[in-house]
């Protein structure tokens, strides 16, 4: 698939060694139920089945979502292929890991901050601009979700780790249970 292309939808490859330092600041535990939504080609995926998580990788792409399931095939990871926005949440207590498409940040977050929702932690890389927008309370339903979650930006995450390189900077956007 053309660079140009992935770009357009806000889709950018997370490297590698990227996806292992993300996966390490969610401190994951072996068995955690964990979502990457926007799994792409596996990067988070691969460094969650790593230390041991039950993923559920969420890729709408029909092409990336068959590569993902001949990839994993041998591995405890589920791929669906769905939207963000339409995505069903598990109904006991999950985690997120994910690089999703940044055109799909607040359509993600308000699916996964919906009242009822098992979300324990979640860990985000996001166009750096929404990371501090939704940390700094002034995303849509902020008032109703900042009572029972924390939100705060963590790690930045250059242009330089992913491919093609997003037009603007990330970070992780963390969200835990309080």
């Amino acid at each position: 698939m053309p660079a140009s292309t992935r770009a357009g939808w806000g889709w950018h490859c997370l490297a590698e060694q990227w996806a292992e330092r993300i996966v390490g600041d969610a401190r994951i535990a072996r068995g955690d139920l964990v979502l990457d939504v926007g799994a792409g080609t596996g990067a988070v995926t691969e460094a969650l089945t790593r230390v041991g998580a039950r993923v559920i990788a969420v890729e709408l792409h029909p092409g990336r979502a068959r590569y993902l399931r001949e990839r994993f095939a041998a591995d405890r990871v589920t791929v669906v292929r769905a939207d963000a926005g339409d995505l069903r949440l598990p109904r006991r207590p999950f985690k997120v890991v994910a690089n999703p498409p940044f055109g799909v940040t607040t359509q993600l977050l308000h699916r996964l901050l919906v009242r009822h929702s098992q979300l324990v932690s979640a860990h985000l890389v996001l166009q750096q601009a929404a990371a501090r927008r939704w940390a700094g309370g002034r995303a849509p339903g902020a008032g109703r979700w900042a009572r029972d979650y924390d939100v705060r930006v963590g790690r930045r995450v250059p242009r330089a780790a992913f491919s093609p390189p997003p037009a603007v900077d990330a970070s992780m956007l963390e969200i835990r249970r309080r």
